[in-house]
């Protein structure tokens, strides 16, 4: 599948500021950079860094003034869509050095305070299976709710709340995961189903040896979503951090299928 991204963001920036940005889609074996273009405006100075897990690259930059950045590509998505309750989870044991990380509380996501509810709602359920199951329970009794959220809310604010939108579902889901052994991480993705179409978040688990990307929104499929980068939770995978005052302008994304 051929995925179209275009990204629009324009800020107003009144003193040069410093900014760490991430949106380019980078290429793997189930997901392949046909061809992009990233127009940065007027910067002063520009790096590029290895982002977490060595998924694709941060941009570090510094502005002299506004920001108006344009990003537009087109991603041929290889991976299938499996069906994940079928898939065999790893004991801790024999989890791969780099999936440990996965398996720890983190800012939004406090693993350890919801043991005890994962241990009575979903003990019957096992590996992938135990995924799917939490999965639809986000999917049934959360409601996407635009606005009802904000950059502080944890998993377990939005578990008490029961409702939010991409970014909460996904940490809810990281929570119950990790809260089971199974080792869960954020992951920022292009996804041509999203309403209102923006920035998605899903969950990624590590079962049967490799990752796999959840959706407990129900808005995207693994076979269509293009990966941006993946952390701990969203504090790590940041479309755009500023270390300094700015005004959004307007933001647009669009990811369509190819025709």
């Amino acid at each position: 599948m051929h995925l179209n991204i275009e990204v629009q963001l324009d800020y107003q920036i009144d003193t040069p500021i410093d900014l760490i940005l991430q949106i380019q889609a980078p290429s793997f074996a189930d997901q392949l950079v046909v061809h992009e273009n990233l127009n940065l405006g007027d910067v002063q100075q520009l790096a590029r860094v290895a982002a977490e897990a060595g998924m694709g690259q941060r941009i570090l930059l510094k502005t002299r003034g506004d920001l108006s950045c344009t990003y537009t590509a087109t991603i041929d998505v290889k991976r299938p869509e499996l069906d994940i309750s079928t898939l065999p989870a790893v004991a801790v044991h024999h989890l791969p050095g780099d999936a440990v990380r996965y398996l720890m509380p983190s800012r939004f996501c406090p693993a350890d305070q919801l043991q005890s509810f994962v241990a009575a709602e979903f003990s019957r359920y096992h590996g992938g299976d135990r995924i799917a199951a939490m999965r639809d329970w986000v999917f049934e009794r959360f409601r996407y709710v635009a606005g009802s959220s904000t950059a502080q809310t944890t998993a377990i604010d939005t578990f008490v709340q029961r409702q939010g939108v991409c970014r909460d579902f996904a940490h809810v889901l990281i929570t119950l995961a990790r809260a089971s052994a199974i080792p869960a991480r954020f992951a920022s993705v292009y996804a041509p189903g999203v309403t209102p179409q923006d920035f998605h978040a899903v969950a990624e688990v590590f079962l049967d040896g490799t990752w796999h990307l959840v959706d407990a929104t129900g808005m995207a499929r693994a076979d269509e979503m293009v990966r941006i980068g993946v952390g701990l939770d969203a504090a790590e995978v940041a479309f755009l951090s500023s270390f300094g005052p700015m005004t959004l302008q307007s933001q647009t994304v669009s990811v369509a299928v190819a025709g």
